[in-house]
């Protein structure tokens, strides 16, 4: 069944000239990251800037700080019925004064943080199910940044270091919000040098798509399959399908592990995946003339 919802996750922001949860003080001149990820964000949603926004800010440590930036980031969007979710425990999660809220927003948004607390405390609970239910049949946006862009799949990454991620049991993985299947999703990808946590993720489970998403970068998925890359910087996509072999299952734990023939892709502004025939389409811009 495709989605009438869409999916749009984002890498996280850079620290100069563009919000983040790292970054507590909005800056004076505002970069990618409002001006043309937020605002795919509010146009994309049925109501534009009139449609109700709930930023969850659960991932968080500094949650009332963090929610106070994204109200002044999507203020200058003109963006005003938007409400803050801080939901910090599984019984608010169930509580059906918060998932009413959800039944009434046409944008959530999930902020970075940890995605551990997105899953632990959202998963199977009555919000979730609300969340799933309209991301399935109705035009909701459901967007998330760095941990919440991770915490979007149904596989998640949630732990392992960039330097020793090819030794086997470094990258743990469990189970995520599942709005998306048949990919795994990785966050401030390019900055933190993070392929190896890919790589390791799409060799354990080669039918999945491995997606890093480098800050001030995301997709926009609609139909459940067309994802379209936005933002300033590149989507990586690992593709184990066609892997020729791997020791893996051959090493003790700890030990390095080799791969064979994994096919990865790069994406930049405009180029669009079609996840379910695995067939990229670069945008190839026309050059502009000097005279």
């Amino acid at each position: 069944m495709t989605p009438k919802g869409k999916l749009i996750i984002i890498g996280g922001a850079i620290n100069t000239g563009s919000f983040a949860e790292t970054q507590f003080g909005l800056p004076e001149n505002m970069n990618f990251f409002e001006r043309g990820i937020l605002k795919r964000i509010t146009t994309e949603s049925v109501r534009n800037t009139a449609s109700r926004f709930e930023i969850i800010t659960t991932a968080s440590l500094m949650p009332e700080k963090v929610g106070e930036e994204y109200v002044k980031a999507f203020a200058q969007l003109e963006v005003f019925n938007l409400g803050i979710l801080n939901i910090t425990n599984r019984e608010d999660a169930n509580a059906s004064a918060y998932a009413d809220r959800i039944r009434a927003a046409d944008v959530i948004m999930f902020t970075g943080g940890d995605q551990l607390r997105l899953s632990s405390i959202f998963g199977g609970t009555e919000i979730h199910r609300v969340l799933l239910e309209k991301y399935a049949n109705e035009p909701i946006v459901i967007a998330g940044t760095s941990a919440g862009a991770a915490a979007s799949s149904k596989n998640m990454i949630y732990q392992g270091s960039s330097k020793d991620a090819l030794l086997k049991g470094e990258v743990k993985i469990t189970g995520g919000l599942g709005f998306i299947d048949g990919v795994i999703v990785d966050t401030h990808f390019v900055q933190r040098g993070r392929i190896g946590r890919l790589l390791y993720a799409a060799a354990s489970n080669p039918g999945i798509l491995g997606i890093g998403l480098g800050e001030d970068t995301g997709l926009y998925i609609s139909e459940g399959n067309r994802m379209e890359a936005i933002g300033s910087g590149m989507v990586i996509l690992v593709d184990g399908r066609h892997m020729a072999d791997t020791n893996l299952t051959d090493v003790e734990m700890g030990q390095p592990v080799s791969i064979k023939n994994m096919v990865v892709h790069v994406m930049c502004d405009g180029d669009v995946y079609d996840l379910a025939k695995h067939h990229l389409s670069i945008l190839h811009p026309k050059l502009l003339s000097v005279n």
